[in-house]
């Protein structure tokens, strides 16, 4: 009977030492999709102060394409000068163009890593769920535990009683 009664405190143990370790296994998982969400969180704050940047990057090309415009149209009595103030255009223009491509990739950064964010958001939620089960497994388990050694711990007082 004792045996029994041994072998079971040893099944429960070893159960409750599974859950201990599956527990803090989803702690630790927890914990690095945690931190990955932080550096995600980084690299968007990072892109959109790129994009804050590009943008008022992109104002000042586009004011200075404005200002050359309009002194290409004041300045048209000389060919020269209007031929400087057309490769200058040209040029911001060109910068104008690599300027809007470098916003669209980094809107599409910016929108790829809010997806990356949603995705791991959604897998702490899942592993906090997963978690709370095996914290409230092993809350079940302990005091199985609790109430097998109590019952062991009569049975020896008995068992000495007699």
């Amino acid at each position: 009977m004792t045996d029994r009664i041994r072998d079971k405190l040893n099944s429960l143990r070893n159960e409750l030492d599974n859950a201990v370790t599956r527990a803090e296994d989803a702690e630790k998982k927890s914990k690095k999709l945690e931190q990955n969400l932080l550096e995600k969180e980084q690299e968007c704050t990072s892109l959109n102060h790129q994009l804050g940047l590009v943008g008022a990057e992109l104002e000042k090309s586009e004011a200075k394409v404005a200002t050359f415009k309009t002194t290409q149209e004041e300045g048209e009595h000389s060919k020269s000068s209007n031929e400087a103030l057309n490769r200058k255009v040209q040029l911001l223009e060109e910068e104008l163009d690599a300027a809007e491509r470098n916003l669209k990739e980094t809107v599409e950064k910016l929108r790829q890593v809010d997806v990356k964010a949603e995705q791991f958001e959604r897998q702490i939620q899942r592993l906090e769920q997963e978690r709370d089960a095996w914290e409230k497994k092993y809350e079940d388990m302990k005091a199985k535990y609790e109430e097998s050694k109590k019952e062991l711990d009569d049975l020896v007082q008995t068992m000495g009683d007699l």
